[in-house]
């Protein structure tokens, strides 16, 4: 097989896994059920959670690999995404709000070797508002995620914030803001917002608010955009994962549909 060239052939695409939680367990269970047609998984470079397949170091997961992917954290992603790509392994992304950080993102995608993926995750309709940043700048983009309240209680929130998140029962903003900040500070619930950065006008233009809501079981995304190409409202309604509140069940099957994505590219929906 060509590692790196984006043409697999007709072997087995080998996929090794970073990390093992709510999101990086669904994705090793389905594939070693055989949910995407030639692809198996071979590796899971996990240091806490056991797996049949797990492997102690990058250089064992590199040499199982034919594609990782990066399901562990922004710190993962900062200390192994470049050097999975040096290494002429294709690298699929699912932590994309750790590229807010401007050197991480030019050191990821300044890495030469395998190729870069961004997974989509809980949200789409990038194809749209990039075809109408063709036409035209958007002038306006903005997301409003909003998730059950205790979801989005942080430590460094103010004691009253945390305790109106906890036991408030009506909905409250907790950020509104540039998308950078966002990232920064809602790590685990930002990687949607960083996708429609990456995809759109950038980190320091795109705008969002942090709603929590007592009342809400699932994660609600809604993105709205302008320009001179029209407007735009795209809503996204997601279970939120049995395994992680902050995390969208949906998100591992995105994950699922890129690695088929990735292997049989005979039909691509550009």
């Amino acid at each position: 097989m060509e590692r790196g060239s984006g043409r697999y052939s007709d072997s087995m695409l080998r996929v090794g896994l970073i990390g093992c939680g709510a999101i990086g367990s669904v994705v090793a269970r389905e594939l070693s059920q055989g949910a995407v047609e030639g692809a198996e998984l071979t590796a899971v470079f996990d240091l806490i959670v056991d797996h049949p397949l797990r492997v102690d170091d990058r250089d064992s997961l590199l040499s199982r690999s034919d594609l990782v992917v990066e399901a562990a954290g922004h710190g993962a992603l900062r200390e192994h995404g470049a050097a999975v790509r040096e290494a002429g392994t294709d690298l699929l992304v699912v932590s994309i709000g750790a590229l807010a950080d401007e050197d991480l993102e030019s050191k990821l995608r300044g890495a030469d070797g395998g190729r870069l993926f961004l997974c989509t995750g809980a949200i789409g309709g990038f194809d749209i508002l990039r075809a109408a940043m063709l036409l035209g700048p958007l002038d306006e983009v903005a997301i409003t995620s909003t998730k059950p309240s205790a979801a989005l209680s942080r430590p460094w929130m103010d004691e009253e914030v945390q305790d109106a998140l906890t036991h408030g029962a009506a909905p409250m903003t907790v950020f509104d803001g540039p998308a950078r900040e966002a990232c920064a500070l809602f790590p685990e619930s930002a990687n949607v917002t960083a996708t429609l950065s990456l995809a759109t006008v950038g980190f320091d233009q795109v705008r969002v608010q942090m709603v929590g809501d007592p009342a809400v079981t699932r994660v609600r995304h809604v993105v709205t955009a302008s320009g001179k190409a029209g407007n735009y409202e795209l809503s996204f309604e997601n279970a939120a994962s049995p395994d992680n509140p902050r995390t969208s069940a949906v998100t591992a099957f995105s994950v699922l549909r890129a690695v088929g994505d990735i292997r049989s590219p005979s039909v691509s929906f550009l």
